[in-house]
């Protein structure tokens, strides 16, 4: 799977994520990581990031994962339509929970044997690729449960990459002060990670 994780949005040269493309442009964008808004500003935020990736002449479709929560089989078929996914960010653990009440977590982790796949996605999206969530909640709050959400809070990542990205590093970002907390408690756990200020991308093409 070619990944393009980015700390904030598309980052500074957006441009690279339209190259992971071959043949299909369809994309289809996640948004669930800002389910914690209301309706008005969620769906200002999703037309953000489908008029952004319009304008790098990819062709962007709203998934709703709640669509999806306990209909993993009807979620897998409408994935299959798409070339790539794109998860913006928001609350890495409703993400995190909207991933497993759908089934799109079992999902990803097997197009992640699909080197044609590409998995874009910015702050909660690439967070939650990680091998686990603890030290997330410093910067973000998991006890925010949503209508339809399950309350427990799933502490294990996605497992696709092997050390944790920590976004909004020293960046001019509300978060950056509880990035500099979430980075103190991985170096005093001796917890791998890897540090991304805004506008930089880590690209991966297999």
């Amino acid at each position: 799977m070619k990944l393009y994780l980015s700390s904030y949005r598309l980052g500074d040269n957006p441009e690279k994520l339209a190259e992971l493309f071959s043949d299909s442009k369809k994309i289809a964008v996640i948004t669930n990581a800002m389910d914690f808004v209301d309706d008005l500003q969620r769906e200002e935020k999703t037309k953000q990031s489908i008029m952004e990736l319009k304008n790098l002449g990819l062709s962007p479709e709203e998934v709703d994962l709640r669509d999806y929560f306990g209909r993993q089989k009807e979620l897998s078929r409408k994935l299959e339509h798409y070339s790539a996914v794109y998860v913006r960010g928001g609350n890495t653990f409703i993400l995190r929970r909207a991933m497993a009440q759908s089934g799109f977590d079992k999902w990803i982790k097997n197009k992640n044997k699909n080197k044609n796949f590409v998995y874009a996605g910015y702050s909660a999206g690439i967070c939650v690729l990680s091998p686990t969530l603890h030290g997330i909640e410093l910067v973000d709050n998991p006890d925010v449960v949503p209508g339809k959400y399950n309350p427990k809070i799933i502490w294990e990542g996605l497992n696709i990459i092997d050390s944790i990205l920590v976004p909004h590093y020293q960046s001019d970002h509300p978060e950056s002060k509880m990035v500099e907390k979430e980075v103190q408690y991985y170096v005093k756990n001796k917890i791998p990670f890897k540090t991304l200020h805004d506008g930089e991308v880590i690209i991966k093409n297999k």
